[in-house]
């Protein structure tokens, strides 16, 4: 299925963070399940200031190069602008851009995620819109995520 295209206008996120790589992650050395979890056992959605809605929101960014290179996750919510991190949290303005939409299939959001990714990837740069930008790239979790087991997500990957 052919990704939508969207212009996202800038906005900010305020979350936790973890520095890692998709080599890392498929290597056994991963950080993503550990920030995830401790995202979900701390409540840390909660302690997040001046949501503007109930989403949650997984950004990459701070890309070194491309998909093979490090790159920061900060899973969080998108907030009001100026809106300053708790203690052990950070800020990010995520840049306006282009972006090609991917929706997920339903299932468990593990199996979801992780193939959306793979269909982002393999998806040819005339069907994708451009060249992927490596700036920001985010994933979703609304409401048609709530149920883990029967969720459904969109990736957004930012284009050029």
């Amino acid at each position: 299925m052919k990704p939508r295209l969207v212009n996202e206008a800038e906005f900010r996120v305020i979350g936790s963070s973890v520095r890692t790589s998709n080599a890392q992650e498929m290597g056994g050395a991963g950080r993503i399940a550990k920030l995830w979890e401790r995202f979900v056992a701390e409540n840390l959605l909660a302690q997040i200031p001046d949501k503007l809605d109930g989403a949650i929101l997984a950004v990459y960014t701070d890309y070194a190069s491309d998909q093979d290179g490090e790159y920061t996750l900060i899973v969080g919510a998108r907030v009001k602008d100026g809106a300053k991190p708790p203690q052990g949290m950070v800020a990010k303005n995520v840049p306006a851009g282009r972006y090609a939409v991917f929706t997920s299939e339903k299932g468990p959001v593990e199996k979801i995620v992780v193939g959306t990714w793979q269909r982002t990837w393999s998806t040819v740069k005339s069907e994708l819109g451009g060249d992927r930008a490596y700036v920001a790239d985010f994933e979703v979790y609304d409401q048609r995520a709530a149920n883990p087991r029967d969720a459904q997500v969109d990736v957004y990957v930012g284009i050029r």
